[in-house]
């Protein structure tokens, strides 16, 4: 794979001070970090998993709100994007219209069957053993 800017604070920096990895902006297995930047970096597309968040009642991840990581990304504290990325194209105004459309229909499944405790074991008490943050137990 080539070098990508997404690793720098930003586009031909070359510092390596930006993302840890690079993956979907808002990966689920992403670091709060990382995380902070993805939505500094791409606003737009963080208010669209707000959206989804609120309309219908789950969250981002277990532990974390799309929400929250919003509003921690604004604060002075948060790492600085380096780059804004406007997502003002075809493409997102498609996304876009497609979210708002889904979000017309009734849930797939009852919210309460995602939702889970910020606190205990996210797989419901499995025995896979321990993980770190970042990565998932099992290989996909």
């Amino acid at each position: 794979m080539p070098y990508h800017w997404t690793y720098d604070s930003y586009p031909g920096a070359d510092d390596w001070r930006g993302t840890s990895r690079c993956s979907c902006s808002l990966c689920v297995f992403a670091s709060k970090r990382d995380l902070l930047l993805a939505i500094a970096r791409r606003p737009r597309l963080a208010e669209l998993y707000a959206e989804v968040e609120s309309a219908r009642g789950d969250s981002f991840r277990p532990d974390r709100r799309i929400t929250d990581l919003i509003e921690a990304s604004r604060r002075p504290t948060a790492p600085d994007p380096g780059i804004v990325l406007p997502d003002d194209g075809p493409d997102m105004d498609l996304l876009e219209r497609q979210i708002r459309t889904a979000l017309q229909q009734p849930p797939r499944k009852a919210v309460h069957l995602a939702a889970r405790p910020a606190s205990g074991p996210a797989c419901g008490g499995c025995d896979a053993g321990p993980t770190t943050p970042d990565l998932p137990s099992q290989p996909f």
